[in-house]
């Protein structure tokens, strides 16, 4: 059973989830499809993944119950004008073959960009929770100066703020600033793109647990609150990402993998406030 973390607006999201970041649309219907056999209710996409009509066929073909699933799109870079934001919103649900989607991200600041003007582009997501085809609205790679900037403005936290976490860069500033407005952290990027299963700690303490590195990493994200959503293509591994709720780690164990942080120096995407995107 996958625990569920409740939002500051009521709503609940499974913890682990299923990222498709990376996945092409040719074969996102069928990785999907292995996921969702699995067991996995929690699908991350994107418009800039350019697989949401394959993430659609997949949910509408699996036989679950809409009602069972949680489904998160994010909003593309050139997309942050209020006008466009609805329209991309609207193809989004019509790609993902919805009639609402549970939650939609704000995908960079982009604070270079448009003027600047990001609190705009919140507003218009709100818009979209106000008029019920989206049920939540949440951010992505917001620093804490962006965060309070969009919350002082409106007045309104995002239920989640995803940014890059893992082992390497545990970027404690923006999770500490995200959980002090009460907006859960979601950790894109949970293994370091593959670097964290290949550290000799993390490795070691997968010999004492009898777990995959993978399993460990995930774990770790788990137990300190953070929501995920690994990806992979292989339906071995991803059955796997999901056996990570019959053991835990031990407080050591935490602690050594705690120990790997490299700081900003283990930051592996770009930083939030020069990013310019795509």
């Amino acid at each position: 059973m996958i625990p569920t973390v409740t939002l500051n607006d009521g709503t609940a999201i499974p913890q682990l989830g299923f990222g498709t970041g990376g996945v092409p649309q040719e074969d996102a219907a069928a990785v999907v499809s292995r996921a969702l056999d699995a067991g996995y209710r929690h699908i991350d996409t994107a418009q800039r993944y350019g697989n949401e009509a394959g993430v659609g066929e997949a949910i509408a073909r699996s036989g679950v119950p809409r009602e069972e699933l949680y489904v998160a799109s994010k909003l593309a870079d050139g997309h942050h004008a209020r006008d466009d934001v609805l329209r991309s919103f609207d193809q989004s649900l019509a790609q993902l073959r919805f009639e609402r989607l549970d939650l939609f991200l704000i995908h960079w600041p982009l604070p270079t960009r448009h003027g600047g003007d990001f609190v705009s582009t919140w507003t218009a997501l709100l818009e979209l929770v106000a008029d019920g085809r989206l049920t939540s609205a949440g951010v992505s790679n917001f620093e804490p100066e962006h965060l309070s900037r969009i919350i002082g403005e409106t007045g309104v936290a995002p239920v989640v703020n995803q940014i890059e976490v893992h082992p390497f860069f545990p970027n404690e500033e923006a999770r500490a600033a995200s959980r002090a407005h009460g907006i859960a952290v979601e950790a894109w990027a949970p293994l370091a793109k593959g670097r964290a299963v290949r550290n000799d700690v993390v490795r070691e303490i997968a010999a004492e647990a009898g777990r995959e590195p993978s399993q460990v990493v995930l774990r770790w994200h788990l137990q300190r609150g953070d929501i995920v959503f690994p990806k992979s293509m292989s339906g071995d591994r991803i059955v796997e990402n999901l056996q990570v709720f019959d053991f835990e780690l031990a407080g050591g164990q935490m602690a050594r993998i705690d120990g790997i942080s490299m700081g900003e120096a283990g930051r592996g995407g770009p930083h939030p406030v020069t990013y310019a995107g795509l």
